[in-house]
């Protein structure tokens, strides 16, 4: 369960660390473990992304008895000039929405009307 999955290889839309902190947005005391599996990473790299969240203050973490509970500072702007004012609330809300439409159950297409 510490290792990742699959691997993949090539590149991909989203870094590693948006995956992370989605991961931390949808679960805020989700263990490293956890996330390692579902961002299809090892437990080290999510502790090194994890680290570089805090440190550039896109994350809080806090002990909480055994496990640690994370604060995401919702209203940093991410780093990269081509989303300039582009906040973490608004790309983890475009995140989850898209996990919403994805997981809901697939609609049935409506019936036509018989009386044609």
């Amino acid at each position: 369960m510490g290792e990742a999955s699959e691997t993949h290889t090539g590149w991909t839309f989203l870094t590693s660390h948006a995956r992370v902190l989605a991961a931390i947005a949808e679960d805020r005391r989700t263990r490293i473990r956890d996330i390692a599996v579902r961002c299809r990473l090892t437990e080290r790299a999510v502790q090194k992304i994890i680290a570089d969240l805090e440190q550039d203050g896109y994350l809080t973490h806090t002990r909480e008895g055994r496990t640690n509970a994370y604060r995401i500072q919702p209203g940093t702007i991410l780093r990269h000039p081509a989303e300039a004012g582009m906040t973490v609330d608004v790309l983890l809300s475009a995140l989850a929405q898209q996990d919403a439409q994805r997981d809901a159950p697939l609609a049935l297409p409506r019936e036509r009307d018989s009386a044609r």
